[in-house]
């Protein structure tokens, strides 16, 4: 085993056998966790400074704004205040942190009983957690997805194997 398969996501993790408010939530940051790997995964130099026009943010733009994505959505299961400054780090660690961040989520959601306690907590405002669902989940599934057309458009294609419906990669 490679050191990146021993980054959260390399496959989906096992679903749980009920079906509750928390257990799917948490297969939801599952399946972004698993995109967001792939999607990520063998990317170069070229590629991380990609854009595809001057408007648009570049690939390693995209890849920060879902890091910061993911600790809005850490950060609701925590129930922890918003608003603190990241250090600096390199795409190497940014990616790590990220994944680590989204699989810390999900196990806090698939261990729920109440996902309503769950909050974005900003220090002037808080949103409920249908906005953590609407809000920084399916905004981060939306990057990721520009990830993949940015990496197409670069030259590097999304890797061969990988199958975002049953959560396997297949060498």
């Amino acid at each position: 085993m490679n050191s990146q398969e021993k980054l959260p996501y390399y496959q989906i993790p096992e679903p749980s056998t009920e079906y509750t408010a928390g257990t799917s939530t948490s297969r939801m940051v599952d399946g972004l966790g698993f995109r967001y790997y792939w999607a990520t995964e063998g990317l170069s130099e070229l590629d991380l400074a990609f854009k595809p026009n001057a408007e648009a943010r570049t690939t390693e733009e995209t890849i920060d704004h879902i890091y910061h994505l993911s600790i809005r959505i850490l950060n609701a299961t925590l129930i922890k205040v918003n608003g603190s400054k990241e250090p600096s780090m390199t795409f190497a660690e940014k990616r790590k942190k990220t994944l680590e961040n989204l699989l810390q989520a999900s196990t806090i959601l698939r261990e729920s009983k109440d996902v309503s306690k769950y909050k974005i907590i900003f220090p002037e405002k808080e949103f409920s957690f249908w906005c953590v669902i609407n809000g920084p989940i399916a905004d981060a599934i939306w990057h990721v997805g520009q990830l993949v057309s940015f990496r197409r458009s670069s030259g590097n294609p999304f890797p061969k194997g990988v199958s975002v419906l049953t959560g396997t990669k297949q060498d």
